[in-house]
């Protein structure tokens, strides 16, 4: 691997708000006969930045640039982080949407017992839902799914990486 293409994904990655993609380098590359391979690249940077403070992190599939988490003690002194606080209900409902997903809003009701439409609209305000189609019922209800949001603010490369039920069973049956 050149060491150009290198300081290239470095630099897009640094740069880049949201997880920088594969895709977005192909974009990058569209006029070159071969394109780099992200994760190789990565893979590479990131063993340059051994006793660096800071690495390159797999995020909601793509990659963003995250301080190691030994120095969160120090930069939070100055840089608090903006947590994103959501209620008991909100948490709930967020939940159950992970883990039964696509689901509506009247599963979601059943399963809590009480109306969530505020509920819903909230957490799709904070970017952490989307609507996800349309289920086959009558109604033709909404279809609620988490988002990408969702994947970067729990930190998960994708939805797969999140607690198995089982695990979170035997966790409540340890107390």
């Amino acid at each position: 691997m050149n060491s150009k293409n290198l300081n290239i994904v470095e630099s897009l990655i640094f740069l880049s708000s949201e997880p920088f993609k594969q895709e977005d380098l192909n974009i990058v590359y569209e006029e070159h006969a071969e394109v780099p391979n992200l994760e190789k690249i990565v893979t590479m940077l990131n063993k340059r930045y051994t006793d660096f403070s800071y690495q390159i992190e797999a995020v909601s599939g793509g990659y963003l640039f995250v301080t190691k988490e030994e120095y969160e003690p120090f930069i939070s002194k100055i840089y608090p982080s903006k947590k994103l606080t959501l209620s008991k209900a909100s948490l709930e409902v967020l939940a159950i949407i992970a883990y039964k997903q696509p689901i509506s809003r009247q599963e979601i009701e059943e399963i809590r017992g009480v109306d969530c439409k505020g509920l819903i609209k909230n957490l799709l305000l904070k970017n952490l839902i989307k609507i996800q189609g349309r289920d086959d019922s009558v109604g033709k209800s909404l279809l609620y799914h988490t988002s990408e949001g969702y994947l970067n603010h729990f930190g998960l490369k994708d939805i797969s990486e999140m607690p198995k039920m089982s695990e979170i069973n035997d966790l409540e049956n340890e107390k």
